[in-house]
């Protein structure tokens, strides 16, 4: 191929004068104030970005310590009041041999969360000091923290549906714990500081070095 190590200038729409729409993506120049489509507000990168990124998760880390040091679930069996935490979920799983299970609870509810809140903590720090990753794979990087992020809840489905489905007056009852309550906030939290990270700003500081 003729254009075979070629080396083509590196750009972003920035530098060519236009602006995304951060709604529906419409080109537009880069002195407009509106979206001649839909009317939102205009900006060059996402104000704040990584303000808002780092205090979400800096929440969502304050939230994970009660998630894990309290009860994800409360099982009343018999008048006997049993509490378990997501370990204690994951141990339990392990001693009667269920190890799938316990395997797919401990990586939703422990690795994808802390890997997650990590990979974005280096992901802002990548948007102002120079990283050994190019500009594609800290946006591969990105990409994949920003679709499994999601599946962090599968927790809480399975304490959802225990709640709907296992309550029997006065033989046994499922209610979930205060670990639940915090465990969401987390995951939600993690979401929204993904989704405020304007991975552009990424491409922006490779271009400068």
């Amino acid at each position: 191929m003729q254009n075979q190590g070629k080396h083509f200038p590196r750009c972003t729409a920035a530098h060519e004068g236009l602006v995304s729409c951060h709604v529906c993506h419409k080109l537009a120049p880069v002195k407009q104030k509106t979206c001649d489509r839909c009317h939102t507000p205009l900006h060059v990168r996402t104000p704040n970005s990584i303000q808002y990124t780092l205090a979400f998760l800096v929440t969502a880390m304050i939230f994970y310590i009660p998630a894990n040091l309290y009860p994800i679930m409360n099982t009343s069996l018999l008048g006997e009041l049993t509490e378990s935490t997501i370990i204690g979920g994951v141990l339990l799983f392990i001693e009667h041999d269920s190890y799938f299970i316990a395997a797919i609870i401990f990586t939703a509810s422990v690795l994808i969360p802390i890997a997650k809140m990590l990979i974005l903590i280096w992901l802002c720090y990548a948007t102002s000091s120079a990283s050994h990753l190019s500009g594609s794979e800290l946006t591969r990087l990105y990409r994949v923290t920003e679709f499994i992020g999601k599946w962090s809840m599968i927790d809480i489905f399975v304490v959802a549906i225990l709640v709907a489905l296992v309550q029997v007056t006065g033989i046994m009852s499922i209610t979930p714990g205060l670990a639940a309550r915090a465990f969401a906030l987390v995951v939600i939290l993690t979401m929204l500081a993904a989704t405020k990270l304007d991975v552009r700003l990424i491409w922006d500081k490779q271009l400068q070095t």
